[in-house]
């Protein structure tokens, strides 16, 4: 959270240098969304010294609801890349809640032949989703022993189009990136993974990948959001998408918190 907040505060007034070049104060976005090209956004911060003050991909990192710039948080809008170096600015609900799991504290048994001490080397999201797929965890949660790791790391998207607050958005060839897939017999599972205690995330970044691989595989496709705390519990949420179509048509479908239990001989 402070990551965040320092986030917000530290980029508002070059998101104001931004609205004041493109006249975007000016914009009415109950009647369309803004488009920005990076191009703006380098001229409008070419005077900021910091890096994080005028970066692109930094300034336009908006992965929570906190993490806006000021300006974005007081007129309820939102940023979506649409292209390579080119944004669209949304007013509209643009994140999702990951609530809390309140259900009981599941034990998940591994019957995993040895210990996995290597897993255990620092503290990254990538190893405690690589940890909790070895161990068969993902497994478990998805119903599904065939599933096995196929899809890692940046893509680029073929074009689509979806709603978004009312309006139609065109997306092609952005770049995209799933922590971990799994492909199984009659399935697709993406995970974003986070490591920490997030209770909201934008939606762009399940709902990407998403629209991305659906067009790759005629499977259904499942989107899955994980967690693994600092008590060692590791969460799992199963979000849906009602309308393939639509961005804000996303729900929880179920969720489960588990410990992992070694039984070794």
């Amino acid at each position: 959270m402070i990551g965040d907040m320092q986030a917000t505060y530290g980029n508002s007034p070059s998101w104001r240098a931004i609205f004041d070049h493109g006249l975007i104060h000016d914009h009415d976005f109950e009647k369309a969304p803004y488009s920005l090209s990076a191009q703006q956004i380098k001229t409008a911060c070419q005077d900021f010294k910091r890096t994080a003050e005028k970066e692109v991909r930094i300034l336009c990192k908006q992965d929570t609801r906190e993490s806006r710039p000021t300006v974005f948080q007081d007129r309820g809008l939102f940023i979506l890349p649409v292209k390579n170096g080119q944004y669209t600015i949304v007013k509209g609900e643009g994140y999702v809640d990951i609530p809390p799991i309140t259900s009981a504290l599941l034990s998940y048994n591994s019957t995993f032949p040895f210990e996995l001490e290597t897993s255990r080397v620092g503290n990254s999201e990538m190893q405690h989703l690589d940890h909790a797929y070895a161990l068969s965890l993902i497994r478990h949660f998805m119903e599904d022993t065939s599933l096995v790791l196929t899809i890692r790391g940046r893509k680029y998207t073929s074009g689509f189009k979806f709603m978004v607050g009312g309006f139609q958005i065109a997306a092609e060839g952005v770049q995209t990136e799933v922590d971990a897939g799994y492909e199984g017999k009659d399935k697709v599972v993406l995970i974003e993974a986070k490591n920490g205690n997030a209770d909201n995330t934008i939606i762009r970044q399940l709902y990407y990948p998403f629209r991305q691989w659906q067009i790759q595989t005629r499977k259904p496709v499942y989107t899955l959001f994980f967690q693994r705390t600092a008590n060692d519990e590791y969460h799992l949420w199963q979000f849906r998408f009602e309308d393939s179509n639509d961005y804000n048509s996303i729900n929880l479908v179920k969720s489960g918190r588990y410990r992992i239990q070694h039984s070794l001989d």
